[in-house]
């Protein structure tokens, strides 16, 4: 009896493994992808709408996502920048304020990795907003990204109306960016705006939500900016 126990064992050890194989071979490919957030509603019916569009050659009716809305600023070289530019690219978005001893600098510090990983991948963009444009004149952007190594056509820092802006954060991006105690002389109480990185599709869809403070947290956005590329590279390939 122990013997033919022992024989299955045997078995079991080498058939197992050898299954194992076959099935990560045939079934085994990675088909992680990132959630898509905002689902656009129906003004009329409250009901989430649908779009049909064409994957892989067929179509398919899925639901229909909120889009970053077209915007129109300067950045910190007197350019005017619209939502062109992030026209069929990968961007990343914050909010913050030159002025911002808080966690600006923990934000703009955690940018730079970002901008390091991707600095030779024309198709990821870095998009910072400013809260504050009374006092981020173009001449304090451009400070601002000297010093913190902004690099021109990859990490552009915006101002303009804030009343767009503030919009812009609220309706375009899901986030807070707003003038709160407009009395209070301390600047983090003064203005409000998220600690969020938002990561944006290259459709202009909104793809995740990153606490720009914590290093881990960008470790997952880096990554998850990988899959993203994969995807458009496997897309680009059946095509």
């Amino acid at each position: 009896m122990n013997t033919y126990i022992k024989a299955g064992l045997l078995v079991v050890v080498l058939v197992i493994p050898a299954l194992a194989f076959l099935f990560l071979k045939n079934f085994g490919e990675n088909h992680y992808s990132l959630p898509r957030y905002i689902p656009r509603i129906d003004s009329t019916t409250g009901n989430i709408m649908m779009e049909t569009k064409v994957v892989d050659g067929q179509e398919v009716t899925d639901t229909a996502f909120h889009t970053i809305p077209d915007f129109k600023l300067t950045d910190q070289y007197n350019n005017q920048v619209t939502s062109a530019v992030t026209k069929d690219k990968i961007h990343v978005a914050d909010f913050f304020f030159a002025r911002c001893l808080g966690i600006c600098p923990k934000m703009t510090s955690q940018l730079q990795r970002v901008q390091e990983a991707f600095l030779n991948n024309p198709d990821v963009l870095i998009m910072s907003y400013t809260v504050d444009p009374e006092n981020d004149t173009v001449e304090a952007l451009q400070s601002y990204a000297e010093q913190h190594g902004a690099v021109k056509d990859k990490w552009y820092l915006m101002t303009g109306e804030k009343k767009d802006i503030y919009k812009l954060a609220k309706q375009g991006y899901y986030v807070t960016a707003k003038e709160d105690n407009v009395q209070s002389s301390n600047l983090e109480e003064k203005f409000v705006h998220t600690d969020k990185f938002v990561l944006v599709d290259k459709q202009g869809h909104i793809r995740g939500f990153y606490n720009g403070t914590d290093p881990k947290e960008v470790d997952k956005l880096i990554l998850e900016i990988k899959v993203l590329l994969d995807e458009y590279k496997n897309q680009q390939d059946q095509s």
